[in-house]
């Protein structure tokens, strides 16, 4: 074979343009490719990939994916090979949307057919069936898919409670209605985690920015705490800072990393890392001087045994508050956050 050789052809790589790098074993036949040739191409670390059973990618698209673009490569492989009608659903719809997904159990692509029996897992896809129709469906690069709202349930009906506030929490920031959630929720009535979902629904709060603020809110729950306020604002000389839970005159912040690294390793930081640490305690000194407690940690706090530890670290910490400062929000600090969200309400980035 020549150093060209593993080139798609031009027909073919038309193909593969809006297929997102892919081409299926019969495009490929069509383009005029023999079995033996396909073997030499996808052979062990050939020029090509084998995605699923007869659906390649050159090895250079391939490698230069990222770990959730090659699961979003391996869901339109799915797509491509399906024989009947559906939509891509749960995790693969999640994937298209850019909803996001805790770590589930088991990676797979997941799809929706019409049907009453037969539901299987079989070569990484899990095929759901559905008796009522497949009812709304986007396309979303090239992959057909269930809306935002139908996929934030069915993630809390497969994945459970902490996944469902995640992801619904991302839909109603998306600008999806409780409405709309809970008529997409009539027809799940007899469905399998069908309370999962309505307690999920029920906690779901569209002003949560990220998977551990959704949580942290949900461990705050878990502990007992009722009137929990989510991206509560305070304004100290001259500064508005957005916290990320408040219970009475206690705040609860939770740190990630991406905050330190640069965005050239998947970081959100603008300044060096010595600037980002000095601003955030100067930010803690400003709140905790207006009169309030904070507690901080980790997403990573958040699961395993580290998250009882965390609930009890939190309690104590709350409870000092509480002695310290009162059980209640004091009412010039209630009235200045009203006052900010109703005129300067804080600007989330597009989703």
């Amino acid at each position: 074979m020549t150093s060209t050789a593993h080139l798609m052809r031009p027909a073919l790589r038309v193909v593969a343009s809006v297929q997102r790098g892919l081409v299926t074993r019969r495009q490929c036949e069509v383009a005029g490719y023999s079995t033996v040739e396909l073997r030499q191409l996808t052979r062990t670390h050939g020029p090509w990939v084998v995605v699923r059973r007869a659906v390649y990618a050159e090895r250079e698209t391939w490698e230069a994916a990222s770990a959730l673009e090659q699961w979003g490569l391996r869901d339109l492989a799915a797509h491509l090979t399906a024989e009947v009608e559906h939509a891509m659903s749960h995790d693969s719809s999640a994937r298209a949307w850019g909803i996001p997904l805790l770590r589930p159990r088991r990676e797979l692509s997941h799809l929706t057919r019409e049907g009453v029996r037969g539901g299987r897992t079989e070569a990484g896809v899990s095929h759901h069936l559905t008796r009522c129709g497949l009812g709304e469906i986007t396309v979303v690069r090239g992959l057909p898919v269930m809306t935002p709202a139908r996929t934030g349930l069915d993630l809390a009906r497969e994945h459970g409670l902490a996944a469902g506030v995640a992801a619904l929490d991302d839909v109603r920031a998306r600008g999806v209605s409780l409405s709309t959630l809970e008529n997409e929720l009539e027809v799940m009535q007899s469905w399998r985690g069908v309370r999962t979902v309505r307690r999920a629904v029920a906690l779901s709060d569209p002003r949560a920015e990220s998977p551990a603020e959704s949580l942290a809110r949900l461990l705050l729950v878990e502990m007992g705490y009722t009137d929990i306020d989510v991206a509560w604002p305070i304004r100290v000389g001259g500064r508005t800072y957005w916290t990320d839970l408040r219970v009475g005159c206690h705040v609860f912040e939770v740190d990630g990393l991406v905050k330190y690294l640069d965005p050239a390793d998947g970081g959100v930081a603008r300044k060096a890392t010595r600037e980002v640490l000095r601003d955030e305690r100067r930010r803690q000194a400003d709140i905790c001087g207006e009169g309030l407690g904070m507690s901080r940690f980790l997403f990573d706090d958040l699961f395993g045994r580290a998250r009882e530890a965390l609930a009890a670290r939190l309690e104590r910490e709350e409870a000092l508050t509480r002695q310290r400062f009162g059980p209640t929000l004091p009412a010039h600090l209630a009235e200045q956050g009203d006052r900010i969200r109703r005129q300067s309400p804080r600007r989330r980035p597009p989703r």
